[in-house]
């Protein structure tokens, strides 16, 4: 009988491990507690008791004592820190104090949502009282949803039927809004970009109902750790927002480690496969009987590594004893789930990051991630889901061959020790403001003079009377179109007119699995494309521009597809004009006309190209904002062809997109890079960066504040690279000419923008 090795053991094994390029060590902290507030119910006080809760946490009982004085709250401390009590206690204790109390909570998912109706309706059993507490989304039966617009004190919700479904139709639900105390954002940092300047818009109507029928909520947010939480929160709900940061839950040790796997091919950088890498890890974990978390990027990814390790430790464990977990699993199939591993029932697990937001499932030994999660936050958020309370626990990171995780893999003090990211939104975006006041005229008619929390909107309804949208009765404006404004507006696009995307894999069954605004849909979805919907992999069947149809069907491959844009930007306005040495750096509006050309097929793990092909699809205009990073024609030698030239742009393009991103937690998808040899605007070459959403969403403008740090950690980034002359990992491109390095000119060049802005 062969003896387990423990965690320790394995630890120790590890450490010897070449490829572990970085070793990072949390200490253990204990808790730090106060006794119960005093005028905390009875009722409340005995459900606490009975869940062997004997006193709260230091930001537990912060935030009950801000909340109760009616302060507008964000609580941000770490995954598994009792953050649901920052929200559950004043609301339950407002509910004792006063029968008529009502709650609203909105969750980013609807799992989320589940989880946390479970746990509260928990607390109302202990306390033996009649609270009703209800989830209305849409899987709510019709015939429970008039139950719910009665009679819940709590209602929870997401915010898409917040928007589409619950303040259009306020007129059902006075009981709420005459009555709502207490509105619940959870998980604040997932609300950025154009997603957060929806929903803070969103949020701007449903305050204007809460004033019409008399009541005046508190908000309490919760948030992982993010750059600017008080800033996002007070942005989002558009009120002074007090930070609840005093975290007082205990922490056991926490090893979070880097692993590079080794490289396979020294002139391209390319490293052995990550999932291959991730396999072996988790299954030493696994057949040690260690509790295990793997996170992977994608639904597909999830079910390969899953069956790879119950293939892997098929002699040690059973089949069940390994779990998936992701978007797609039936609710009482998660939920059975989530039981097996709170009881320890399941050893290891395999999951998107639909385990990474606070669905409960205690707290395991070992996470593991194939690849970095995309932000800082959402890697702290899974490492998380590793270390029970007073016990070590271990987190490694595996990267693959992208730059964006080499770039953090050769910078592991900027993970550690740098400030996490900062989440943007900017509400006041034309095209998104312009949609929610069409919402928000429909809800509820506008007199003249009124503002639309703060912002003066006259001249905006006044254009939406002349477009025949409105009906202006002198002193108000009516809603006079017959369409219902919110169902054409998508949360998650700031285009006014958007691609539909059809799934016919079932060919009897077609569905509608979302939409995407036209400029985006350029280069993923033309024909042949491979489109991603929660993890699934989908290959565009056709593309109907005219429709504004895309029909696509589920499929299983290896490679994801990459389009070409031929872009030209005309700079319509300078804002920000400062000089770099002699280069300079402005930002602006600009206008970008764009044309997809071809697209490529790229493996998933290598990154290298595997086939192309051709899209036919018009030329499409875009205002929004931008950066210009001008050089002087002097940088560029006279007998540098102007091919060589674009060379070097491209690679200056694609490494400041790439560390850009990481700076300013924004997908690459979000951010566009476009380099000319000479520009319109200056004759000279240029790197432009663009927000690429109608009217812009800030993220430009963030990067041109930071661009000196931002160059910076670009110059690292290349030089530190140990390619030759240039690899997929760093600058993207390799050379025309072998004996010229397309890697020492663009470091020589951000070197000179580098000194030039120190």
């Amino acid at each position: 009988m062969f003896r387990k090795k423990t965690l320790e053991e394995l630890m120790a094994e590890l450490k010897r491990d070449a490829n572990v390029t970085h070793w990072h060590t949390l200490d253990a902290e204990p808790a730090k507690t106060s006794p119960f507030p005093a005028d905390i119910h009875p009722h409340l006080k005995k459900a606490l008791q009975a869940r062997s809760i004997n006193a709260l946490y230091t930001h537990q009982k912060s935030a009950y004592e801000a909340a109760m004085k009616g302060e507008n709250i964000v609580a941000v401390t770490p995954t598994a820190s009792g953050k649901t009590l920052c929200y559950n206690l004043p609301v339950l204790q407002r509910h004792m104090m006063n029968k008529a109390s009502r709650a609203l909570y909105i969750f980013p998912t609807k799992a989320l949502a589940q989880d946390q109706k479970a746990e509260l309706n928990e607390m109302i059993d202990e306390m033996d009282v009649s609270i009703n507490s209800y989830t209305y989304d849409g899987d709510t039966p019709a015939n429970i949803r008039q139950v719910v617009r009665k009679a819940g004190h709590v209602v929870i919700t997401n915010p898409d039927m917040l928007h589409s479904a619950i303040l259009p139709h306020h007129t059902k639900w006075i009981s709420l809004f005459e009555n709502l105390d207490t509105i619940v954002i959870d998980e604040l940092h997932t609300y950025r970009g154009v997603f957060g300047s929806h929903v803070a818009n969103v949020i701007r109507r449903l305050k204007r109902i809460c004033a019409y029928y008399g009541s005046d909520p508190t908000f309490i947010c919760t948030s992982a750790t993010i750059a600017n939480p008080t800033e996002l929160a007070a942005e989002l709900t558009g009120e002074p927002v007090r930070l609840i940061d005093n975290n007082g839950a205990p922490k056991g040790k926490k090893n979070f480690v880097f692993y590079n796997p080794p490289i396979v091919h020294r002139q391209l950088n390319i490293r052995q496969n990550a999932t291959k890498v991730v396999n072996e890890l988790a299954s030493k974990f696994l057949k040690e009987r260690i509790q295990t978390i793997v996170f992977a990027r994608s639904r597909v990814r999830v079910e390969v590594i899953l069956s790879h390790l119950q293939e892997l430790v098929k002699n040690e464990l059973t089949q069940k004893s390994i779990r998936g977990y992701r978007g797609g699993y039936l609710p009482k199939q998660r939920r059975e789930i989530e039981r097996s591993l709170r009881s320890g029932e399941t050893i290891g697990v395999v999951s998107t990051n639909a385990l990474e937001l606070g669905v409960d499932i205690g707290q395991l030994q070992v996470c593991v991630m194939n690849g970095y999660p995309g932000s800082i936050a959402s890697s702290w958020q899974q490492a998380g889901r590793a270390g029970r309370r007073q016990d070590e626990s271990l987190v490694l990171m595996v990267a693959n061959s992208s730059p964006l995780d080499q770039y953090l893999f050769q910078h592991p003090d900027y993970f550690f020790h740098g400030t996490p990211e900062t989440a943007r939104i900017n509400k006041d975006n034309l095209i998104i403001l312009v949609d929610h006041l069409k919402c928000a005229v429909y809800e509820l008619p506008f007199k003249k003079g009124d503002t639309f929390d703060g912002v003066e909107v006259d001249d905006i309804l006044d254009y939406l009377t002349e477009e025949r949208v409105l009906h202006d009765g002198h002193e108000s404006w009516y809603w006079m179109n017959d369409a219902f404004p919110a169902h054409n507006i998508s949360l998650r696009s700031a285009a006014q007119e958007n691609v539909v995307i059809i799934d016919q894999s079932d060919t009897a069954h077609h569905r509608v699995i979302g939409e995407m605004d036209t400029f985006s849909a350029m280069t993923l979805l033309h024909d042949e494309a491979i489109y991603l919907h929660e993890g699934t992999q989908f290959q565009v069947e056709y593309l109907d521009w005219e429709e504004k149809k895309a029909y696509v069907r589920a499929v299983d491959v290896e490679y994801f597809t990459d389009a070409n844009l031929a872009v030209k930007l005309k700079v319509l306005e300078v804002d920000h004009d400062q000089p770099c040495g002699r280069h300079r750096l402005q930002y602006g509006d600009v206008m970008v006309t764009a044309m997809a050309t071809i697209f490529k097929k790229i493996k998933l793990e290598t990154f290298e190209n595997i086939g192309s092909g051709p899209i036919h699809l018009p030329e499409q205009e875009l205002h929004s904002n931008g950066l210009a990073l001008t050089f002087s024609n002097d940088s560029f030698s006279e007998k540098q062809q102007d091919d060589q030239t674009e060379l070097v742009l491209m690679g200056m393009a694609h490494v400041l997109q790439h560390v850009a991103c990481v700076h300013v937690m924004c997908d690459k998808h979000d951010l566009h890079a476009v380099p000319e040899v000479k520009a319109v605007h200056s004759g000279q070459p240029t790197v432009f960066l663009y927000d690429r959403y109608p009217g812009g969403i800030g993220l430009s403008e963030s990067v041109f504040k930071q661009m000196s740090v931002i160059l910076h950690e670009a110059l690292n980034f290349v030089s530190g690279c140990p390619c030759e002359s240039g690899c997929p990992s760093c600058v993207g491109v390799g050379s025309i000419n072998p004996s010229v390095s397309i890697k020492r000119l663009v470091t020589q060049l951000i070197g000179e923008a580098v000194n030039a802005n120190a």
